[in-house]
Parts: C-alpha cells; sequence; structure tokens
C-alpha cells in the first residue's frame, strides 16, 4: 500500500523518529477514517481538495485548535507530495489549500532569579537519586537539549575532560554542546555512585531510575514539575521550558543568535529568532515602567 512505502520512507529515508511516525501515522488514519465515513472512499490517494478541506472543517468544529489543524494538514501535505513524487497521483490535492492562520506565542521560560533558587531548592544529598535529580535538571538547563535528547544519552557521549556533551537531535543531526567545569565534577560524582549501584540492565545508558531502567520522558515530566512549582514558575512547568530558558538566558547575556541556534540543533535560524523576541518584550516592558514618557 501507499501508505506503508510512505511510512518506510519516513523512517528510513528521512529519518523521523519514531515518535513523529507515529503522530503521522495517527493523522493520516484519523484522514482515512473520514474518507470511509463521509465519502465511502478506502484509498487516501483518491482524496480531492474539497474532501480535505471538509476534513479541515470537520475538526474546526470539533473544537481543535488551529495550531492541531495546521499540523494535520502539513502531515498530509508530505503524504500527497510523496504520492506525486512516486507517480501515484497527477496533482497534489493539497497545494491550494490554506492552513488557518496561527497566533504567535512568546515561549515560556524562567526568569534567572528564580533559576537561582531552583538551584538552591535541588538536593544537597549525595545519594543517587538526589544526585541523578539534580543533573537532569543542570543539563537540561545547561545545554538546553531535548527531553528524548536526554533520555537517549549515554555515558560514553559525556567528555567531561573537553567539557563537551554529543547530543544525536532530531534525525540522528550530532552536534557537540559544551559545559562548564563545575556541570564536570556533577557528572563524574554522578558516574561514581551510578557505578556503585552496580546496575546490570542499562550500563551505558546515562540517566536511569533508581532500579537501573532507563528514565520514561513521564519520570522527566514528573521531575521538573516537581522542581519549578518549588520556584512558583507562572505558565508550563515541562523539560522543553527549560531549553526555552538557556536560549533566552543566553541571548539576554548578548550570546551570538546563530551559536544558539547551532546548540539548540535547530534546523534554521527562524526557529531559533523566536527567542528574541522575549528580550525585545522585556525591553518594552522595562522601558514602560522606567521612562517618564513610557
Amino acid at each position: 500500500m501507499h501508505t506503508e512505502r510512505f511510512y518506510r520512507y519516513l523512517q528510513f529515508e528521512k529519518r523521523f523518529s519514531q515518535h513523529t511516525l507515529l503522530a503521522y501515522k495517527i493523522d493520516l488514519k484519523s484522514f482515512a477514517g473520514f474518507l470511509r465515513h463521509q465519502y465511502e472512499i478506502n484509498e487516501l490517494s483518491d482524496a480531492s481538495p474539497d474532501m480535505i478541506r471538509s476534513w479541515l472543517v470537520s475538526l474546526l468544529e470539533e473544537g481543535r485548535s488551529d495550531t492541531t489543524i495546521a499540523r494535520k494538514l502539513s502531515v498530509l501535505r508530505t503524504y500527497f507530495r510523496f504520492l506525486l513524487k512516486e507517480g501515484n497521483i497527477p496533482v497534489n490535492p493539497t497545494v491550494n489549500i490554506r492552513a488557518p492562520k496561527i497566533k504567535k506565542r512568546l515561549p515560556v521560560f524562567v526568569e534567572e532569579s528564580r533559576m537561582n533558587l531552583l538551584q538552591d531548592l535541588l538536593p544537597l544529598d549525595k545519594s543517587f537519586p538526589g544526585l541523578r535529580d539534580k543533573l537532569v535538571i543542570e543539563t537540561f538547563y545547561q545545554t538546553g537539549i531535548r527531553l528524548a535528547e536526554l533520555i537517549g544519552l549515554r555515558e560514553e557521549d559525556v567528555d567531561i575532560y573537553s567539557g563537551r556533551i554529543r547530543v544525536f537531535g532530531k534525525r540522528r543531526k550530532e552536534r557537540l554542546v559544551p559545559f562548564n567545569n563545575a556541570y564536570g565534577e556533577l557528572i563524574r560524582e554522578y558516574l561514581q555512585l551510578k557505578k556503585l549501584e552496580d546496575f546490570d540492565n542499562n550500563p551505558e545508558v546515562l540517566f536511569v531510575k533508581n532500579n537501573g531502567e532507563k528514565l520514561s520522558p513521564r519520570f522527566v515530566y514528573t521531575l521538573v514539575r516537581k522542581y519549578l512549582e518549588m520556584t512558583e514558575t507562572p505558565g508550563k512547568k515541562s523539560p522543553h521550558v527549560l531549553r526555552h530558558t538557556f536560549a533566552t538566558h543566553l541571548l539576554d547575556h548578548g550570546a551570538d543568535l546563530n551559536a544558539v541556534k547551532e546548540l539548540l540543533g535547530h534546523a534554521s535560524l527562524a526557529a531559533t529568532e523566536v527567542y528574541t523576541h522575549n528580550s525585545t518584550e522585556r525591553l518594552k516592558k522595562a522601558w514602560k515602567q522606567a521612562h517618564p514618557r513610557g
């Protein structure tokens, strides 16, 4: 079937992650169900522009957000471009379909004062769980890596002597992220404790649970939320917020935008530029509060 070839294309040629691949499968399955129910059509390749528009309208009526609808349309566009390239359809039915306009939202981040407070709230004990929890938070803030990247880190990816972590990002793109001596010492202490625990199920994985199992996304989410709530940080409390914080603080202190782009592993500068708006908005707020004519 066309869809199976498409999934293989995404997995082996585009090198999509399993998480992204699953999202594509869910969206295409949803659209296929809509076609069968509304039009008695069993092949996605038979879909017309009007059918696609009808599906998007139905999603809107269900109360789906503009962001969700735009993402689902993007999945269809990728799929039909693939079919066109393979010669399975004469034209791409999504060409003239516009996605809903999405209102840009500034990334949520933690103020420096609250990050300093968080540093004081992290575990001081030298137990394995305490040191691991502290290191997870520090890794997010000092490197800006993504949740999946942190979970996928292996001991061999950390070079304490050169002060760098090797990170495999989206589509297995490799990048090197530096860290300071204090973080390197924290890593060293953690690895020593981890070795004493004598885990035999995941000896190469950097971060593990108390039983030696690889960290799960839920475990990390719960951990990050726990400590961000202690600082009374408003808004979202997730690992990605710490990634936003890393980028925003670098730019606040004069870091080069291209350098931040490379550290974050962004494919384009446009994805990084959104963080400059945080700094700009903060300057505007300070000006309005302090200037006589603000």
